[in-house]
């Protein structure tokens, strides 16, 4: 869920075998948090609507790599590894904090004859959705996004800060198998004086699972975004596709899995067509 592809990255380069690493990096994951026990015995089923629900209150960290294929004008291959803490904290009895950040690690391949590669860390965006601690089969949450300029070069990212607001509802009902709802934001750069100049983005992301016994679930989370400072003609990315979740066990740590594909019906004209998201999510329920 997060605001993220097509942000932080919208002038990236780079050629690096993201790939390796990203399986390196949940390989660590694995090693680091299989030991840790899970907090609750939950049913598989339970644990993956937990995991769709974006205001959750669960500490979990997710690893979401995105490939977009044919991208740019050499029709090259960008993959974005999208980490993505999610951390609760309770207001009162009544309130929750959830936090959510996003921190891209990008690489792209050349854009052209002459164009260096490049690779490295995005722009970080951190979301803070104050929400109802006991809520109903109606779930909301809304708050701040803020995005900080930690590209680790000037190829990677943009170096105005920025801040928005967020909101996300959703339906989550115990007795049915679906889960649906949406989140959306938009952010404005604070300045225009640093690397990149001002901006002005948007993002929804609505999304639909079914679910079935034993942790296994259809899913749909397109991320259409707009770029309004760009022409009319290239302002939109609007994807289409699903995919496949699961849930499985480290020892007693629940972990959710995906793997979903989506084709962009509306693009720029150097846009991906194709994205391929690949995601593991370590889950610590209370």
């Amino acid at each position: 869920m997060t605001n993220t592809d097509a942000r932080a990255v919208r002038n990236a380069r780079s050629d690096y075998n993201t790939p390796a690493k990203a399986a390196a990096i949940w390989g660590m994951a694995a090693v680091l948090f299989a030991g840790l026990p899970a907090r609750a015995e939950m049913s598989a089923e339970e644990l993956a609507k937990l995991a769709q629900n974006p205001v959750g209150n669960m500490v979990s960290l997710p690893f979401q790599n995105n490939t977009n294929l044919n991208y740019g004008p050499e029709k090259g291959t960008q993959n974005i590894l999208n980490i993505q803490p999610v951390i609760p904290i309770s207001v009162n009895k009544d309130w929750n904090i959830i936090t959510r950040t996003i921190l891209p690690v990008i690489s792209m391949p050349s854009l052209g004859p002459g164009i260096d590669s490049t690779s490295g860390v995005g722009d970080m965006v951190v979301t803070a959705f104050l929400s109802p601690a006991n809520p109903g089969k109606w779930i909301w949450g809304a708050g701040p996004v803020i995005q900080l300029p930690t590209n680790s070069n000037s190829e990677l990212g943009n170096k105005n800060w920025g801040l928005g607001p967020s909101a996300v509802v959703l339906h989550l009902d115990h007795g049915s198998p679906w889960v649906y709802g949406a989140l959306f934001n938009n952010i404005w750069s604070v300045s225009s004086s640093g690397q990149g100049g001002s901006y002005n983005n948007f993002l929804l992301q609505p999304f639909i699972n079914y679910n079935f016994p034993g942790g296994l679930y259809l899913t749909t989370a397109p991320i259409i975004t707009a770029d309004w400072k760009a022409d009319s003609s290239q302002r939109w990315t609007v994807p289409l596709g699903g995919g496949i979740g699961k849930i499985f066990h480290l020892g007693k740590l629940p972990v959710n899995t995906q793997l979903s594909a989506y084709y962009n019906v509306v693009k720029p004209d150097n846009g991906a067509n194709w994205q391929i998201r690949v995601q593991a999510q370590f889950m610590f329920p209370k």
